[in-house]
C-alpha cells in the first residue's frame, strides 16, 4: 500500500516505457487495459496516459477505453495541445467519481495549454524547473529561481483559468538522476521545496515529481542482493514529504516506505546533500556497490 498521505499516479501506460511502447505498436489495447486495471488494484490513485507521438484521436479512444475498465481519474500526459485537448474532451468525470483529470505537464513555455481549461477543468502539473527569460527557455539552477518560476506559473494558471484554486495546482520542481547529479540538482530541489512549503501563497497546493527518474541508470541490486532503487526513492520521499511533496508519478510495483535516519539509503541521501560535484556520484556508487 502507498505511504499514507502520498498519492501515486501510475506511470506505466507511457510510450517511453518499453513494455507499453511494444503494446502500443502491436495494437494490443487489451494489454494496455490490463495495465490500467493492475495499477488500480495495486493502489494507484490516478492512471497516467501517455501515447507518445500518435494521433490525437488515438488519445481520445484510449481515454474512453481506459475509463471503461477503471474508475480512477486519469493523468493526460502530453506536451502536444491537440492531443491534450482530445483527451480532455473524451474524459468522463462521472466515471471517475467526479474527479478532475490531471494534465501532465505545463511549463512556462506552454502556458497556452491553460486555455484547454475551457474544455474541461483539470489539475495541471506545473513544471517549474524552467522559466522564460528574454523569451527563451532557461533552466532553473537555484532554489530561488525555481521558487520564482513556481510563483509565476501558479499566478498565470489563476489568470487564465478562472475558478481554479490552490488545490488544483500540482507543482513539479523537477528531479534528475541522483547517480549522475554532479550539478547539484538534489540540493536545488530540496531547497526549493523548503521555500515553496514556507510561503503562504502556495498553501493547499500539491507537489509531485517523476520519482522513477531519481534512480534511472542505477543497478537494481547491491552485491548482497538487496534492492537499490526502492530504498533510494524511499529516502527521497522521507526527506521531501515533510516539505509538501504529496504526489508522485511512480510505480505501483515498487514498495515505498518512510525510512529511519540510520537506514543506509537515508544516510546516503543525507551525505549527498552535504557533498557537491563528483563527490555526490562517488557516494551514490559507494551505496550500490557496498
Amino acid at each position: 500500500m502507498p505511504i499514507p498521505g502520498l498519492t501515486i499516479i501510475g506511470e506505466t501506460i507511457n510510450d517511453s516505457v518499453p513494455s507499453a511502447h511494444k503494446l502500443f505498436d502491436a495494437g494490443d489495447i487489451d494489454g494496455i487495459l490490463e495495465i490500467a486495471k493492475m495499477q488500480e488494484e495495486k493502489g494507484a490513485a490516478y492512471i497516467d496516459v501517455n501515447i507518445g507521438p500518435r494521433p490525437a484521436e488515438f488519445m481520445a479512444d484510449m481515454v474512453r477505453k481506459i475509463q471503461g475498465v477503471t474508475t480512477r481519474p486519469l493523468s493526460i500526459d502530453t506536451p502536444d495541445p491537440a492531443i491534450a485537448e482530445a483527451g480532455l474532451a473524451a474524459y468522463d468525470p462521472e466515471r471517475a467519481g467526479g474527479e478532475k483529470p490531471i494534465v501532465n505537464s505545463i511549463s512556462a513555455l506552454r502556458v497556452e495549454m491553460f486555455d484547454l481549461y475551457k474544455i474541461r477543468p483539470f489539475k495541471p502539473i506545473l513544471l517549474v524547473s524552467e522559466n522564460v527569460v528574454e523569451g527563451r527557455s532557461a533552466s532553473c539552477h537555484t532554489a530561488q529561481e525555481t521558487f520564482e518560476a513556481a510563483r509565476q506559473l501558479v499566478g498565470t494558471f489563476f489568470q487564465r483559468c478562472p475558478g481554479a484554486t490552490n488545490d488544483d495546482c500540482i507543482i513539479d520542481p523537477g528531479i534528475a538522476p541522483l547517480g549522475s547529479d554532479s550539478e547539484g540538482n538534489i540540493h536545488r530541489l530540496v531547497a526549493a521545496m523548503e521555500l515553496i512549503h514556507g510561503d503562504e501563497f502556495f498553501a493547499g497546493c500539491h507537489a509531485s515529481v517523476g520519482l522513477s527518474n531519481f534512480t534511472v541508470m542505477l543497478p537494481s541490486k547491491r552485491p548482497d542482493g538487496s534492492p537499490v532503487k526502492g530504498p533510494l526513492e524511499s529516502a527521497f520521499l522521507t526527506k521531501v514529504m515533510p516539505l509538501g511533496l504529496d504526489m508522485v508519478i511512480g510505480s505501483v510495483k515498487r514498495k515505498y516506505d518512510l525510512l529511519p535516519p540510520d537506514h543506509p539509503a537515508m544516510a546516503c541521501l543525507e551525505e549527498c546533500l552535504k557533498l557537491s560535484g563528483f563527490d555526490v556520484l562517488m557516494r551514490v556508487r559507494e551505496f550500490y556497490t557496498s
